[in-house]
């Protein structure tokens, strides 16, 4: 993810870092690489003009030049600068007391992931405790109703639909009734969207949001489109009032533009993200971590958020003590397997691991190899799982059958597991022995 924009960054900091006074020339030279990197990444230019003035003239401050590390401080300074331009704190959604119903209209044109990140949404505020309800509006594109209706069964939250509506207004009223009889407290609406921006479809959103007297006003819009989805969100706001925007395709934006630009460009702030094609790929937009992957610094603390999600604390307390004695199992190795997958694509992984963004392309990542993985350990009874000495020849080629590899690649997995149960032993004492890691190290 932004992989272009991040090298840019880092080409821009060798200007400054390691010396022991910098320069207005070394500034001005680092900066103008950043101004490169932020056009590249489409990056509205009226908001690269700000960054780069904001920039050098707090970098060209008397405080700077006489730092003990010039070089850190100016790093911190881009990184300042960019977490004010991406919208400062987090911004979730504001919502009123459980006890009343909260509502949330989800706007956006056809084609951005509206009725998607609808769903996504509703599936994030029940996981907060909320109680939520999705209701169709869209009554313009075709097969919108059926598809929030499946989105709907596959999270297990209910939909309110009517079959043959016409009037978005009227479909919300009669929803907001359903909602207040069966303990509802927050309504998320997909509403009605065009191909594009047009009269009609901005006056029924109009006379919804009249009706609706929304608690949020969410645009849902595309990240691939940089620049644009600024502009739809700018017109969206003047005709009808934002509260946030929500962008999808995250994690395919390979430049950042519209993530950049968006809280320069409307005032409004990024409030939510899409980061995969799954209903719990939706998160909250944090803006200080978003700018130290752009800078390389990683983001572990959405990976360790991640990991919890997927992994139980007390199954992974049991697994470390599994390592310290080196009797980790197949089994406990297919339980991680199937975790990782859980918790999204490798690459996205990566990127959030310090120094690691833009060093693997996830075209070099063999993601048939874990399938493979996977198939061999699931074609292995309980008992060859637990205790992987006793696969023999015999037990190998029945594997190998099974799972429709050959003798071979069993004996590969095998021999790979044993090597990585004993590194794994040898990391965990380096764990707790900081200095013996170093020593290590040093020996290699």
């Amino acid at each position: 993810m932004f992989d272009k924009l991040t090298s840019g960054v880092q080409d821009a900091f060798k200007f400054v870092t390691g010396k022991s006074q910098i320069t207005e020339k070394n500034i001005a030279d680092a900066v103008d690489v950043i101004k490169t990197a932020l056009l590249e990444a489409d990056v509205n230019l009226r908001v690269v003009r700000r960054f780069v003035n904001s920039t050098i003239e707090e970098a060209q401050g008397a405080k700077v030049l006489r730092a003990v590390d010039p070089g850190q401080q100016f790093v911190k300074i881009v990184h300042d600068k960019l977490v004010a331009f991406l919208g400062g704190g987090d911004q979730d959604v504001v919502l009123k007391n459980p006890d009343t119903v909260s509502v949330i209209l989800m706007l956006g044109l056809q084609g951005s992931g509206k009725t998607t990140s609808s769903a996504k949404l509703a599936l994030r505020l029940k996981k907060a405790g909320r109680t939520p309800l999705l209701v169709a509006c869209d009554l313009v594109r075709p097969a919108a109703v059926e598809q929030l209706s499946v989105l709907g069964v596959q999270i297990n939250i209910p939909v309110y639909k009517e079959d043959g509506a016409k009037d978005s207004s009227v479909v919300f009223k009669n929803a907001l009734s359903w909602a207040k009889k069966n303990m509802i407290n927050t309504i998320v609406v997909d509403t009605t969207g065009r191909m594009q921006i047009d009269e009609v479809m901005m006056d029924e959103l109009a006379r919804l949001k009249k009706a609706a007297n929304p608690d949020e006003l969410l645009l849902v819009a595309d990240s691939m489109t940089g620049q644009s989805a600024c502009d739809i969100a700018k017109t969206f706001d003047e005709k009808i009032g934002l509260t946030g925007v929500v962008l999808t395709k995250f994690d395919s934006d390979t430049r950042g533009g519209a993530a950049l630009s968006l809280k320069t460009v409307t005032g409004k702030p990024l409030k939510f993200v899409g980061t995969g094609e799954k209903p719990e790929d939706f998160e909250l937009f944090h803006p200080e971590r978003f700018a130290g992957r752009i800078l390389g610094m990683g983001d572990v603390v959405s990976l360790v958020e991640k990991a919890q999600e997927v992994i139980d604390q007390k199954e992974a307390a049991e697994l470390q003590k599994k390592i310290e004695k080196e009797t980790v199992t197949l089994e406990d190795w297919l339980a991680q397997l199937r975790a990782i997958k859980k918790m999204g694509s490798i690459q996205s992984m990566l990127d959030m691991i310090p120094g690691m963004q833009g060093q693997v392309n996830e075209k070099d990542i063999d993601k048939a190899d874990f399938k493979k993985q996977e198939v061999i350990l699931s074609s292995m009874t309980k008992k060859e799982r637990a205790n992987y000495l006793i696969i023999g020849p015999s037990r190998r080629a029945r594997i190998a059958r099974g799972s429709g590899t050959s003798v071979a690649e069993v004996a590969r997995l095998i021999k790979q597991f044993e090597k990585t149960r004993s590194m794994m032993k040898k990391m965990s004492k380096f764990s707790k022995n900081p200095a013996a890691m170093q020593a290590a190290l040093c020996a290699r």
